[in-house]
C-alpha cells in the first residue's frame, strides 16, 4: 500500500486512465483542427463547431491534466530564493506557500461551485452544451489543488526531504 492508502497497482491504472483521457483530448483537438481546415479550405464552408470543440477539449485537457496527470516533480516552481536559503527556510516557504494556496482555494470553493452550478442556464453557441458541463472540470482541478497543497503542507511540516530543491537535470 502507498502512503495514500490506495494500492500501487490501482493508482497506476488510474494514472494510466487519466493519461489516456489526456491523449484522447489531444486527438479530439487535432481532428477538430483538421476538420476545420477541410471544411474551410476544401469545401469553402466555414464552421464554428470545430473551434468550440477545440476550445472545450483544450480547457478539459489543461485542467484534467493538471489535476490528475501532472506529478509534483513536474510542476514549475520559482525556488530561486528558497533554493539558496537552506532546508529550514525552504520548508518554511513551502509550508507558507502551500498554506496560502490551500486557504485561498478552500475559501473560493463554495463560490466556484455556485458559479459553475449557475452556468447550467447557459449553453455553448454551436453544440448547445450546458456550460456547467464545460466548466465543471474546474471543480475537479480545485479539489486536486487543495489535496496537493495539503499534502505539501504536511510534508513541509514533517520536514520531509521532498520539499528541498531537486538537483538540476543536465
Amino acid at each position: 500500500m502507498q502512503a495514500s492508502g490506495v494500492p500501487g497497482s490501482v493508482r497506476a491504472r488510474l494514472h494510466r486512465f487519466a493519461e489516456a483521457v489526456v491523449a484522447l483530448l489531444l486527438a479530439v483537438i487535432f481532428v477538430a483542427f483538421l476538420a476545420q481546415i477541410a471544411f474551410r479550405y476544401f469545401l469553402n464552408w466555414p464552421v464554428g463547431w470545430t473551434s468550440e470543440v477545440s476550445l472545450i477539449a483544450w480547457l478539459w485537457l489543461v485542467l484534467w491534466g493538471a489535476a490528475l496527470v501532472l506529478k509534483e516533480r513536474d510542476e514549475i516552481r520559482l525556488d530561486i530564493l528558497t533554493g539558496h536559503a537552506g532546508p529550514r527556510v525552504g520548508r518554511a516557504a513551502t509550508a507558507l506557500g502551500s498554506l496560502a494556496v490551500l486557504v485561498l482555494f478552500v475559501i473560493s470553493l463554495p463560490a466556484t461551485w455556485s458559479y459553475v452550478s449557475f452556468m447550467k442556464v447557459e449553453k455553448t453557441s454551436y453544440l448547445h452544451l450546458r456550460m456547467d458541463y464545460v466548466y465543471g472540470i474546474y471543480m475537479l482541478f480545485a479539489v486536486a489543488v487543495i489535496v496537493r497543497s495539503a499534502a505539501a503542507l504536511v510534508r513541509a511540516l514533517r520536514g520531509d526531504g521532498s520539499t528541498e530543491p531537486s538537483e538540476p537535470t543536465p
